[in-house]
């Protein structure tokens, strides 16, 4: 076993490699008229219109409105995500301790489906009673919705990047007389710095590449957001959306467009992350260079 094991992770990281390289091709190839015709840039830059007036399906309107939904849901998940890796780590009492993180890795497991259908019943009614003239579906209620998805995938790496701490320093800063909310927030946070931006970043991926929120409680809304209130359309609900219309219209080009800037998107966080990790191993830290 112990011979083999080596050569099936080599194995299987050949094929998680070759599947990114088929898709990349396969983006590439699907993208490579708009790209040689030079209407992929107008595609990104211009504003959506319906197939009524030609070469003017700009899906600016929806990159806007990716880039916003994901970085407030982010911003809300965010605070909970440290309160929550607090209270499991010392903050909280230690019999709920365990309970709350076996709550979370619950929520992994939870079809994205059922949020959207729950957030469609009970936060959208919420969001359209509490604001007068909103319709519910907006951006507001699909961050919030995005938010609670999110939570889980920050919770879980920073977990993981603290209990990797965690033994090192807490009985120091026991010893030095710390409180536990002085070590957490004042030691093992500023340590696991790498860890925070690495858990923000895939945070912010895993929301950009949601597509079900989105698409049943933003609104689908093809304009520039103004408000927290207002209806928006992401990169990954236009392309659910166009998908079934006629394969030789100018709205279903754009699906290849869009889902060439999803994939550059996420690739460039990727490969931020990897060089930030990098940077952070080959430099020594604040207290390596004071000894």
């Amino acid at each position: 076993m112990e011979l083999w094991m080596p050569r099936l992770i080599k194995a299987a990281a050949a094929v998680s490699a070759m599947a990114v390289i088929l898709i990349v091709g396969f983006l590439l190839f699907a993208a490579f008229p708009l790209l040689a015709s030079g209407e992929f840039f107008s595609l990104v830059a211009g504003r959506w219109r319906t197939s009524v007036v030609p070469a003017q399906h700009g899906i600016a309107p929806m990159i806007a409105g990716s880039f916003c939904l994901s970085t407030l849901a982010v911003l809300l998940a965010y605070p909970a995500a440290i309160g929550v890796c607090g209270f499991a780590h010392s903050l909280g009492p230690r019999p709920l301790r365990r309970p709350i993180l076996g709550l979370v890795h619950l929520m992994t497991g939870i079809p994205t489906v059922i949020y959207g259908f729950v957030s469609v019943f009970l936060l959208v009614p919420l969001v359209r009673g509490v604001f007068d003239g909103s319709s519910g579906f907006s951006l507001l209620a699909a961050a919030l919705a995005l938010a609670i998805l999110v939570l889980p995938t920050i919770v879980i790496l920073l977990h993981v990047q603290l209990r990797q701490i965690d033994p090192n320093v807490t009985l120091t800063c026991a010893a030095l007389g710390m409180t536990p909310a002085q070590t957490f927030l004042r030691v093992l946070l500023p340590v696991s710095r790498m860890g925070l931006v690495a858990a923000a970043v895939l945070g912010f991926c895993r929301a950009v590449g949601d597509t079900l929120i989105a698409l049943m409680v933003a609104g689908n809304a093809t304009q520039f957001p103004g408000s927290l209130l207002d209806s928006i359309r992401t990169l990954t609900s236009h392309i659910a959306l166009v998908l079934a219309t006629d394969t030789h219209s100018e709205e279903y080009r754009s699906v290849f467009a869009a889902g060439l800037l999803l994939f550059c998107m996420t690739a460039i966080l990727s490969l931020a992350i990897r060089r930030l990790c990098h940077s952070d191993n080959t430099h020594p830290s604040h207290a390596q260079r004071a000894r």
